[in-house]
This record gives structure tokens, C-alpha cells and sequence, in this order.
């Protein structure tokens, strides 16, 4: 894609896995991106280098979207960077280490699931509406909400808070869109099933991927790619008819 001029796109979580191929995905179509980390500089520099060397526009902005106050500062600055925002994917999550019952929850990883998987799209959408939204005087543009298909399973003896978020951002994604329906934004999901990334080994078992795969009709783990991909899709090239929808991408799980 030449001449893009709607603006960037704010991935948050965007230093590595999934977040990372869908910022090289839109980079590459010429789209500027602003990536968002919390506490991986490395990764999200490396990142902005490879994009820059490939001739992408690229800035990267350091806040921890569990900290209302971090969000707002993210969004200006992606403002002050690029000059005009024109989507948002909400894609940084939050599990804790594998293997929890729910009769050995404790509070403050609970807070924190909810903070960042639940209580943050909802402020970073608010923060990109009051830009995009043609109520708010803006140009229009795109919101896409990565899901998980956790939210079906319900994850039992793993990550039921990480599961119970899950189908709480589905249903922030069909209220939001239906409530921004005329107001030149959709608002859309992608529901990840059980993908090849560093979440499996960061949460304390690596051979959980593995172990799953064997569930999935297709017998084989997702890609990150296979996930960047739709979500692609669903910010430059789908029909704005696609509304308050969450795709499952997920090997016919």
C-alpha cells in the first residue's frame, strides 16, 4: 500500500508475538505504527529497527495499560509522534502462571487479569474514540480486540480469570460497536486458539502448547502470522459492514 495518509495505528503489547507480526503486517503496508510495551525495551526497539530498515514509520511509547494515567500519556503520545491516529488494537493481555484453581485465587492476580485484559481496551478505546470518532469531530477508523477462544473453553484447572476476561472483551466488543455503528468506527474481534508464542513458556509450563495442539482439528498450533493476518484484514481491507464481531481463528476449535 502506497499514499496511506488515515493515520496510525496504537498496537499495545506490541513488542513481541502476536503484537509484534501485526505491527510488521501494517508497517509493511505503509501504514505508521505506534507499539506499545511495558517492560521489554529490548524487544520493541529491535522491533522499531527491523521495521525502519524495511521503511516502515514506526514510534514506540513505554506504559503499562493497567495504569489509567500510562494510557492517556500513550495516546498522546502516539498523537505527538505521528500527528493523526487512525486505529487501535488492543492486543496486550495478562495471564498468570499456569495450572491455578480457582480455589487458590488470589485477589491481586485477579485485579490485575481485569485491569489489563478488561479495564484497559475500554480506556484505550475511549482515548482513540474522542480522535477518531466522527462525534468527536474525527475522520473515522478501526478498533480490533484480540480475544481468545478461552472464552469458550473456559480454560478449567489453568486460567479461568484469563477465560472470564476473554468473554468480558467479547462482550465490550459487541456493545462497542453497536454503539459506535454510526460514527465511522467498527469495532471488531479476533479470537486466537492455541498459538505459537512465548505466553506458554512465560506462564510456567512450555510443553502446555504442545500437549494442546493435539485438541485442535487441524492438528497444529497457530502462528502468530495466522493471527496478524485476520487482523490485518480487519483494519485495511474488510467492509465496514463487518461490525461488533469476534472471529475465532483457531484450527476449527
Amino acid at each position: 500500500m502506497t499514499g496511506w495518509t488515515k493515520g496510525a495505528i496504537v498496537v499495545t503489547g506490541g513488542s513481541r508475538g502476536i503484537g509484534a507480526q501485526i505491527a510488521r503486517r501494517l508497517a509493511a503496508r505503509g501504514v505508521p505504527v505506534c507499539v506499545n510495551h511495558r517492560d521489554s525495551a529490548a524487544e520493541a526497539d529491535a522491533l522499531a529497527d527491523e521495521i525502519v530498515k524495511a521503511g516502515g514509520e514506526v514510534s514506540v511509547v513505554r506504559a503499562d495499560i493497567g495504569e489509567e494515567a500510562d494510557i492517556v500519556a500513550l495516546f498522546e503520545q502516539a498523537e505527538s509522534r505521528h500527528g493523526k491516529l487512525y486505529g487501535l488494537v488492543n492486543n496486550a493481555g495478562y495471564v498468570g502462571r499456569a495450572g491455578r484453581r480457582v480455589d487458590a485465587a488470589e485477589a491481586e492476580v485477579l485485579r490485575r487479569s481485569f485491569a489489563v485484559n478488561v479495564i484497559a481496551p475500554f480506556l484505550c478505546a475511549r482515548e482513540i474514540l474522542r480522535r477518531i470518532s466522527t462525534r468527536q469531530g474525527g475522520e473515522g477508523g478501526r478498533i480490533v480486540n484480540i480475544s481468545s477462544i478461552a472464552k469458550r473453553t473456559g480454560s478449567p484447572n489453568d486460567w479461568v480469570d484469563y477465560a472470564a476476561s476473554k468473554a468480558a472483551l467479547d462482550a465490550f466488543t459487541l456493545g462497542l460497536g453497536r454503539e459506535v455503528a454510526t460514527e465511522g468506527v467498527t469495532v471488531n474481534g479476533v479470537a486466537p486458539g492455541i498459538v505459537d508464542t512465548e505466553i506458554h513458556a512465560r506462564s510456567g509450563d512450555p510443553q502446555r502448547m504442545e500437549r494442546l495442539s493435539a485438541v485442535v482439528p487441524m492438528k497444529r498450533v497457530g502462528s502468530a502470522d495466522d493471527i496478524a493476518a485476520t487482523v490485518e484484514w480487519l483494519l485495511l481491507d474488510a467492509p465496514d459492514y463487518i461490525q461488533a464481531t469476534t472471529i475465532d481463528v483457531a484450527g476449527g476449535l
